[in-house]
């Protein structure tokens, strides 16, 4: 890390806003290729990690467990991540039926099996609490040469005329980078400093999530069903536990929150079911607000946005990480190709191939679970047939079923290196 003039000031070829669950891999990433980085984080790393169990939990695609090998983090994690071997999806009636030993023709079913037949044998993807995560990626930062984290630590401004970005400190240091990347989360303070607009609309829904123990072994079946208040998530976590993503209208999610245990776990049991015998309610329970917020621009000179500062989503589909881990991936792979070229790492000509590349991706998905959740939360007789019909055909049909599962793994179109295991 070379320094400026001013003894109190750094200069690196990135600086990263944000040390979270995106900020950091793309740091790791940098790093590993030799790219100075410095990532800003107001947050301190053992806050981060606090409590040491929380009940929060993500799901990360078979390509984004590929990116994790890839920067070491993967032997971190991989004595705490459950393998997710089966997804069901279906409408809330379907999958009562279907738990209860009855027939369910319109569940559609990811069969692993359909994998093995064309010589695949990883799992769809993995569930990891979000609390080892963190601390996998803190363990890897500690030991990259040329990645510095400032922690705690909050931006007072950010200067982008001239031939290198100028960012100020809360504590007046400066520093000097070739650019400046914005992973402050979908409300990035960093993306409305510079004055970069997006499209958002609310859904009247609130995202209530916990963790569950249950008496028997869920065998990495993942289940997605919906009911007309939005969708209602059990994903396996190791041993005996599940995480739920249960989705709920807003003006109703606050008296969730506020039930006693007892009253709480009925609610659960409720939509839960009994197959996998009693379900108990562990941890905190969190709530918050749905919504979608695409930026209109994903750069600007010397600035490029990644994560959920570029793209927020619905979480139907569980994909809101997945789609910040291939930013990371792409940038990152656009950035060490421009370096290695000699090229200015911050002009527009370079943040345009990183752009091109995510945006699309990005937006379609955007508008494909904004979709998904409209039909779905609609409980009109006639739509609920049409869509459970639907599920029924990809279901039987089994190239059709691989496409979806292949999109779920995202292993589909332009994949940067990183997404594949390879190196940048």
């Amino acid at each position: 890390m070379t320094k400026l003039s001013n003894d109190s000031d750094l200069a690196c070829d990135v600086v990263i806003i944000g040390g979270g669950i995106i900020g950091l891999p793309l740091g790791l990433a940098l790093d590993k290729a030799g790219v100075s980085v410095i990532v800003v984080d107001k947050q301190s790393p053992a806050e981060s990690v606090q409590p040491a169990f929380d009940g929060r939990a993500s799901a990360f695609a078979y390509t984004s467990v590929q990116l994790l090998k890839a920067l070491d983090v993967w032997p971190h994690l991989v004595a705490c991540a459950q393998p997710i071997q089966d997804i069901l999806v279906s409408d809330g009636r379907a999958a009562d039926r279907f738990r209860r030993g009855g027939s369910a023709p319109h569940i559609l079913h990811f069969d692993p099996d359909d994998l093995a037949q064309a010589g695949d044998i990883e799992p769809l993807g993995y569930m990891i609490e979000n609390r080892d995560y963190r601390v996998a990626l803190q363990t890897v930062t500690g030991a990259a040469p040329n990645l510095k984290v400032l922690a705690p630590m909050t931006i007072a401004a950010i200067d982008y005329d001239g031939p290198r970005v100028r960012v100020l400190l809360s504590d007046k240091r400066h520093i000097d980078a070739h650019l400046c990347i914005a992973a402050d989360g979908k409300n990035s303070s960093t993306r409305a400093a510079a004055g970069i607009k997006t499209l958002n609309w609310t859904y009247n829904q609130h995202g209530l999530v916990s963790t569950v123990e249950h008496d028997r072994p869920h065998h990495g079946i993942a289940q997605e069903y919906f009911l007309p208040s939005g969708p209602f998530a059990i994903l396996p976590l190791m041993g005996n536990r599940s995480s739920l993503v249960w989705t709920e209208r807003s003006d109703l999610a606050a008296s969730y929150l506020a039930l006693d245990q007892a009253a709480f776990a009925q609610q659960i049991r409720n939509r839960f079911g009994c197959y996998l015998g009693d379900v108990r309610p562990v941890g905190p329970r969190f709530s918050y607000p749905l919504g979608l917020r695409l930026a209109y621009d994903y750069i600007k000179p010397r600035l490029a946005l990644v994560g959920d500062a570029a793209h927020a989503v619905h979480p139907i589909a569980g994909q809101g990480l997945n789609l910040g881990l291939k930013d990371v991936a792409a940038l990152a792979e656009v950035l060490v190709d421009a370096k290695r070229l000699g090229l200015d790492m911050g002009a527009m000509n370079v943040l345009e191939r990183y752009q091109r590349w995510r945006r699309f991706d990005n937006v379609t998905l955007a508008f494909a679970t904004d979709g998904l959740n409209r039909l779905f939360a609609n409980d009109h007789t006639p739509v609920r047939v049409v869509r459970d019909l639907g599920l029924g055909i990809v279901n039987r049909l089994k190239p059709l079923r691989r496409f979806f599962m292949e999109h779920a793994m995202g292993t589909l179109g332009d994949l940067p290196r990183l997404l594949k295991g390879q190196p940048l």
